[in-house]
């Protein structure tokens, strides 16, 4: 059974007192229900893709980076909070899903802000230039440590890194299955690097929030 960190309801009640969704994020929501069935579950969803509009928005972020994009919804969350002249890399392997998701990137006013890279993410971050305000981490849990490492170099004076599912279900306080042991080691060398501030959310999965010191 998965390990509970809110009472019953507070979730829903927290999901009822956030901004609702544009009715095309909440398409794609059901849509990807429909489409992926059990992977749905890898949607950001409501809480968490709000928080990253409003980290956005606080951060004035102009140029963003995405690892690992799944159907597109926090892509379309995050390019709505990016002002004109705003742009993402978003990263994915995922040839079906990246389908899907531009087919919602077409019917949004954001979607010309969405630059998708197909492949391996690490192969794709090679190429890119510094001077992202804002990336996001939600792909591969065995590669966390090397996105990090990655995208640290690639991250802009006072840039945030937000990284998703650091809490894992609660299995890195015991971890056993490699992704449970390769998020507890990613937690374990962002605590340990000086290079940066650090703060763990308890937002849905967990959501790391890591900037330089």
């Amino acid at each position: 059974m998965p390990l509970k960190f809110l009472p019953d309801g507070i979730e829903a009640y927290a999901e009822r007192h956030t901004s609702p969704l544009p009715p095309l994020l909440d398409e794609l929501v059901a849509a990807t229900a429909e489409k992926m069935g059990v992977r749905a579950g890898m949607l950001s969803g409501q809480l968490e893709g709000t928080l990253l509009q409003i980290l956005i928005a606080a951060t004035g972020a102009k140029r963003v980076l995405e690892i690992g994009m799944f159907t597109g919804f926090s892509a379309l969350m995050m390019a709505g909070a990016l002002p004109d002249g705003g742009s993402i890399i978003t990263c994915d392997v995922d040839a079906d899903a990246i389908a899907f998701a531009r087919g919602f990137f077409e019917r949004s006013p954001h979607g010309r802000k969405i630059d998708v890279r197909q492949g391996p993410a690490l192969e794709t971050l090679k190429t890119l230039e510094p001077g992202f305000d804002f990336v996001f981490i939600d792909a591969d849990k065995g590669n966390y440590l090397n996105y990090y490492e990655a995208a640290l170099p690639l991250l802009a004076p006072g840039g945030l890194i937000a990284v998703d599912n650091t809490l894992w279900d609660g299995r890195v306080l015991d971890p056993q299955d490699g992704d449970s042991k390769a998020i507890a080691a990613f937690n374990a060398h962002v605590q340990a690097d000086a290079r940066v501030q650090n703060v763990i959310l308890t937002v849905r999965d967990g959501l790391t929030l890591i900037r330089r010191a």
